[in-house]
């Protein structure tokens, strides 16, 4: 690792070809209308060098492991969880993991749970933003919350392809656009369904700066207003999504991060690369632009790239 490395790379995937030939077997090759891309553990490692990260946390990316299922889910994500525990346990400072959870099979997600922060000693959970024709914040998974709660989690939340979506049908791969709205439709559903409210204890992080959150905010505070929601958030809307953590990944330009700033403390801001479904030199690019941003401090920017991570993760924080 070079001498410069620091940063914490928390939206960082791993495509093992366990999980691909899984998926090839059921017919599914592509995800977000993009085809699956090569990923090997080194691949990530020679990444992380070129571009300064120091650690990153991986998670399996949409679609999960549920596609009608629940046998299949289960057993897929046994194999995904113990493939991240030995990726860790082989490179223990250069990686973290977030388990994956075979909802909307509530009982096995509770055991999964159990075994891969258990048994696996992984560093928290990444659940879609939608299972299946339900969002987070659905009341089918109360149990999950509130066992993720009870044990203080991190949760890593990625979007999906969204339910209804291709009805009517954009002729464009949903990660252009549909990923955003899965994301703040999610955050939305969690706020009014009072999730956030009794599940004060899970560090949610938000990829993309949340979507469209930022700059939706005034709109979905509308809520406020109304009877039967407004007592889903009693201590108002801001006071949640300021709660939550957000990523950076794809949301380095000026465009977001002016309503970004004004919604998010730089406490709860933390760098994300989306890695390997973005090529490098995006993922570069994207760098260079908030390096280049002129609304945060040099210090502020070591915060976000590092120390707020080492805050969330205590296993990374006593290696450090």
């Amino acid at each position: 690792m070079p001498p410069e490395s620091h940063r914490i790379d928390v939206h960082h995937h791993i495509v093992p070809q366990e999980y691909v030939k899984a998926l090839a077997d059921r017919d599914i090759t592509e995800t977000g209308g993009m085809p699956f891309p090569q990923w090997e553990a080194q691949l990530s490692l020679d990444f992380m060098d070129r571009q300064g990260i120091a650690t990153a946390i991986t998670s399996i990316s949409c679609p999960g492991v549920y596609f009608g299922d629940i046998a299949f889910a289960r057993d897929l994500a046994r194999r995904c969880n113990d493939i991240s525990a030995r990726l860790v346990d082989d490179h223990p400072q250069r990686f973290g993991a977030f388990a994956v959870l075979p909802l909307p099979d509530v009982d096995a997600a509770l055991l999964e749970l159990e075994y891969a922060l258990d048994t696996l000693k992984l560093d928290g959970v990444t659940l879609l933003a939608s299972i299946g024709n339900r969002y987070l914040g659905d009341p089918a998974f109360d149990a999950v919350y509130d066992e993720l709660n009870r044990r203080q989690t991190v949760v890593f939340v990625h979007p999906a392809v969204p339910p209804g979506s291709d009805v009517p049908e954009l002729m464009l791969p949903p990660s252009i656009v549909e990923f955003t709205f899965d994301t703040t439709r999610a955050v939305v559903n969690l706020l009014y369904s009072g999730t956030l409210e009794r599940c004060p204890a899970i560090s949610f992080i938000f990829p993309n700066a949340g979507g469209t959150v930022p700059y939706l905010t005034w709109r979905i505070s509308l809520g406020e207003w109304l009877p039967g929601l407004r007592e889903k958030v009693p201590q108002g809307v801001i006071t949640y999504l300021k709660r939550l953590y957000y990523d950076t990944a794809l949301s380095t330009t000026s465009y977001t991060l002016r309503s970004f700033q004004e919604l998010a403390d730089p406490s709860h801001i933390l760098f994300g690369s989306d890695y390997p479904f973005l090529p490098e030199p995006v993922i570069a690019a994207n760098m260079i632009d908030f390096r280049n941003y002129d609304g945060f401090a040099d210090q502020e920017r070591r915060t976000i790239e590092r120390d707020n991570a080492l805050a969330l993760f205590s296993r990374l924080n006593r290696q450090t």
